[in-house]
């Protein structure tokens, strides 16, 4: 069913456009991702659709009887209720009937009633909406989805107006949730979100009742949920089949494709006008000439096909090297005003270093990286700095990033001796060009700020770069820019993310910060979410165990063991079935395209009359059915295990 159609949408603000022949279709159960570069419109296409926005022309076909829930970016909720009453206004039609039920029930409870038959029809009939309509369940509904959001730790009675913005935002999104739309529009939902929540998300709508579709710059939870693609540059939609990676291979392959049929149009076309202008003026070979004219005339030029890869040119550098130990915390404690966000952690950094610092919400991550730049102190224990070691910090509010200065005069200010020529060139590569740099800081947008903030640490050298969520704010391709400066920065680096792909990417080790310290895993995001599972099951397997007698417990202890054996040695197989999977369909796109390059080649006039080339590409062709052939009975043997497993 077709929840929502969009189709020749377009929309200006003044003589700007912003949207164009714009093409949307959503259908039941199906996850998309709606994905472009800032400012390219996709916030403005979502209230376009859910009606804030009005737009020029085109169409929105939305069924009546179909709901629509949306989450704007930072919508949060501005109320005095409590957390719980809040989220009970979602039900208020079943607590209605809830209400009757129970009036229903005292006069059943009335010995004097003289309808009893009919109080009592009446009863079953709403008593069985009651229990269609979820009735007996919301309650446990709303437990699970604030739990998952992480407020299973909250008093469900603490007044809204007391939380944090993004805390609202997150109760926003559980509201949301409960009201079970049959498509949710979700702007940017992964802000405000630590990975644990993240990882929660990612599960509930992958089991949404509902269709989904999602604007967001985390490539993990986009991989991880949409099967969809729509890609929104230069004010048009393109649809993609499969998830952000799989956009990402379709997007350059088609590029790849429209510019070599573009070449060779290219190539045609000056063939024919060299003909025509050879040829035009002989008599013998006149008619020929003017035949190829009109074929020149008759043909449909193709555009030279456009892409949106401009991207910020940056790169990290250093000074001067700093010792082998860059950094050493011993037994540190850290809070505010005597509350203790968490003790006694301990971490050894050392040259050359990625480290990734995660952990949940509120336990301290930024507090840390903060007192590590000199910016707080800490309640106990030492921080001390290796020999030569010079500090550059990001901070995720760019909080000095407020002033009434240009753009120019905000870098300039900082490094007065370079000539005004490099400044600009450093903005440049941060894409501030023309009258960008006369931009006021304080009128900047996020992305924009982060941008500049990333350019004035550029500008530092420093061989220790502390980074607390430095993807914040980025759009994608400005994220693997900045991966891909990291990546080859000669220093040592620190982050906080919740980015997944960005640690993924990034980290040579991960610290995961608690309330009693701080633990490290040798290896990526992957790698310690694997061992965190583990542990978890261990736990598991531990805690099921029934000391009856000794002799018992060793039998069950064994028995646990050989389990979990088991279990690691399926799963092991499962995930080097699934990586084969992948590079199965990745084998069978690339024959699918090679097969489709040959046979355009074979209807190429020049190549048909060369009958040994011929001859070779149609030999080409079979080998490469061939495999093809072979490849899918592969992938569908390798599906029918995946769903027998």
């Amino acid at each position: 069913m077709i929840l929502l159609q969009c189709t020749q949408l377009s929309k200006s603000f003044g003589t700007e456009k912003i949207l164009s022949d714009v093409k949307l279709e959503i259908k039941s159960r199906e996850r998309i991702a709606l994905v472009g570069r800032n400012g390219a419109g996709k916030s403005t296409l979502l209230k376009i659709l859910t009606g804030e926005l009005s737009y020029d022309s085109g169409q929105i076909v939305i069924p009546k009887d179909v709901s629509i829930g949306y989450l704007a970016q930072n919508s949060g909720l501005h109320t005095e209720r409590s957390i719980w009453d809040e989220m009970m206004t979602v039900f208020e039609p079943l607590r209605k009937m809830e209400a009757s039920l129970r009036a229903l029930e005292e006069k059943m409870s009335e010995p004097s009633q003289k309808d009893h038959v009919k109080i009592l029809q009446e009863y079953d009939q709403l008593q069985q909406d009651f229990k269609d309509k979820g009735g007996f369940q919301y309650e446990a509904d709303t437990r699970s989805i604030l739990s998952g959001l992480s407020f299973n730790h909250f008093d469900y009675n603490t007044s809204i107006s007391s939380l944090s913005g993004g805390q609202k935002t997150r109760l926003s999104l559980g509201k949301l949730l409960l009201s079970k739309p049959d498509l949710l529009i979700l702007d940017e939902p992964t802000n405000h979100l630590d990975i644990a929540t993240l990882t929660w998300l990612e599960q509930y709508l992958s089991g949404y009742d509902g269709a989904v579709l999602i604007v967001s710059h985390d490539r993990y939870f986009l991989d991880k949920v949409v099967d969809y693609v729509y890609e929104l540059s230069f004010h048009q939609t393109v649809k993609y089949t499969g998830n952000y990676s799989k956009y990402l291979e379709q997007k350059a392959a088609r590029l790849e494709q429209e510019m070599k049929l573009y070449e060779k149009q290219q190539d045609e076309m000056k063939r024919l006008e060299e003909f025509v202008q050879k040829n035009l003026a002989r008599a013998s070979t006149s008619n020929r000439a003017k035949s190829r004219r009109k074929q020149l005339e008759r043909m449909t030029v193709m555009d030279r096909p456009k892409s949106d890869d401009y991207s910020a040119n940056f790169h990290f550098d250093i000074r001067k090297q700093s010792g082998n130990d860059v950094l050493t915390i011993d037994d540190l404690t850290l809070g505010y005003d005597g509350h203790v966000l968490f003790k006694q952690a301990n971490l050894r950094l050392t040259r050359g270093e990625s480290l990734a610092l995660i952990g949940p919400n509120g336990i301290g991550k930024s507090t840390l990286i903060k007192a590590i730049a000199g910016k707080h102190k800490p309640l106990n224990g030492n921080i001390t700095y290796g020999s030569n070691v010079t500090i550059g910090y990001y901070d995720q509010e760019q909080a000095a990033l407020s002033s009434n200065k240009t753009v120019l005069q905000e870098l300039w200010d900082d490094y007065p001796d370079t000539n005004e020529k490099d400044i600009r060139t450093v903005l440049g590569n941060f894409l501030f060009s023309g009258e960008d740099v006369l931009k006021i800081v304080y009128d900047l947008s996020g992305g924009e700020k982060a941008r500049l903030a990333l350019a004035k640490l550029m500008m530092q050298k420093a061989n220790l770069l502390i980074l607390d969520e430095p993807t914040n704010h980025l759009d994608l391709d400005s994220k693997e820019v900045l991966e891909n400066a990291l990546i080859e920065y000669p220093g040592t680096l620190l982050f906080v993310s919740h980015d997944r792909y960005f640690v993924n990417r990034m980290a040579t080790r991960v610290a995961e910060l608690s309330q009693t310290g701080m633990t490290s895993y040798l290896g990526d995001y992957d790698y310690y979410a694997t061992k965190k599972a583990e542990q978890a099951e261990l736990q598991r397997l531990k805690e099921s165990e029934t000391p009856v007698n000794h002799s018992s417990s060793n039998t069950s202890d064994k028995t646990a063991k050989a389990d979990y054996a088991k279990s690691k040695e399926q799963q092991k197989v499962a995930r080097q079935r699934q990586r084969r999977i992948e590079k199965v369909e990745q084998a069978i796109e690339e024959n699918e395209l090679t097969i489709s390059e040959l046979e355009e080649t074979l209807c190429d006039p020049d190549i048909f009359q060369d009958h040994e080339k011929v001859s070779d590409l149609h030999q080409q062709l079979e080998t490469a059915k061939h495999a093809l052939e072979e490849l899918m009975e592969e992938w569908e043997t390798l599906q029918l295990d995946e769903e027998g497993s």
